[in-house]
């Protein structure tokens, strides 16, 4: 997808998971919102300007859930799914006061969801996932974007007691995935795949804001709000845009040049996958951008020279995040 980036758009909704809820979409927001392939939850920090005094305490008093969309015309989408933690009320100025509102997607699953149930002889990965889920479900989250994980099924009965998250965080590492909650889904993506879905293509008439930039951590992209960068999926960039890494000239540092050359490569067709993405702005100001750190579509685990020359991540794992 190639869609040129123009002509704001933004929804910010709060309100119960059913019931009533209140459109500020017209008032001053400013928002923050860090999304990655993180087991951490999700966050959304926004900041709205000026609301009247009643509609400031019913946000305080009843409503539990918000919803921010964002983009431009033709690119527009959910950027921010979530439950509300905190709302703050201050003044800015004599004449400004604003309503802060700070929330958080998944993490009550994240932080409370326990697993009581025992599986028959012949369960797999996929069930351990879905009891993990089932457990989610009453906090809201279910069960999103699963690969096709081994089959192998076990000999014996799998009894589950503990927190969700753990047997998640088990399931991935022994299946060689990531694991983290999008939008109110659990979602599961191989370490060496992707998830599947629409690639948008990332150049200067699509948004794009100065040249990315290849560093220790991935190929770090700044463009114009963009809700079709999706975490766990493909980006497209032009490697003849991206400005590459300046590798020391210490032979002590040797080891680590040569894995972050392994690690934050770049992909010979241009496809990365989405790492990190912090979507930030102001709709009555200049920002409104979003932020990426990406990998090389085909990353795989280091080689085994590697090991005999510097620490590296355990085996099977190569990504420092997730």
């Amino acid at each position: 997808m190639s869609t040129p980036q123009f002509g704001r758009k933004v929804s910010l909704i709060i309100g119960q998971d059913s019931g009533d809820a209140l459109d500020l979409s017209e008032l001053r927001v400013v928002f923050s919102i860090k999304r990655g392939d993180l087991q951490t939850p999700n966050s959304g920090r926004f900041r709205v300007f000026n609301l009247a005094p009643e509609t400031a305490r019913r946000v305080q008093k009843e409503f539990t859930r918000v919803v921010f969309q964002g983009g431009y015309a033709g690119n527009y989408g959910i950027l921010f799914d979530g439950t509300i933690k905190q709302v703050r009320r201050g003044r800015e100025s004599q004449t400004d006061t604003y309503l802060d509102i700070t929330a958080a997607d998944g993490d009550s699953a994240y932080n409370f969801a326990v697993v009581n149930t025992t599986l028959a002889a012949g369960s797999t990965p996929a069930d351990h996932v879905a009891a993990a889920c089932t457990a989610m479900n009453p906090y809201g989250v279910t069960q999103g974007y699963l690969p096709e994980l081994p089959t192998n099924p076990l000999p014996r009965g799998k009894v589950m007691f503990g927190m969700a998250r753990d047997f998640m965080r088990w399931t991935a590492r022994t299946c060689q995935t990531v694991w983290s909650i999008q939008d109110g889904k659990a979602i599961m993506v191989p370490e060496t795949s992707y998830m599947p879905g629409e690639i948008p293509v990332i150049t200067s008439e699509t948004g794009m804001i100065g040249l990315p930039e290849q560093t220790q951590n991935g190929i770090t992209i700044k463009m114009l709000l963009n809700p079709s960068v999706k975490i766990g999926r493909l980006i497209e960039i032009n490697n003849a845009s991206v400005q590459q890494y300046e590798y020391s000239l210490n032979v002590g540092q040797q080891a680590q040049s040569e894995r972050i050359e392994q690690q934050a490569k770049l992909q010979d067709d241009g496809y990365y996958y989405v790492m990190i993405a912090e979507h930030y702005g102001d709709t009555r100001g200049n920002d409104f951008y979003t932020d990426a750190i990406c990998l090389a579509a085909d990353v795989t685990v280091l080689p085994d020279s590697f090991k005999t020359k510097a620490a590296v991540p355990p085996d099977f794992v190569i990504k420092k995040y997730g």
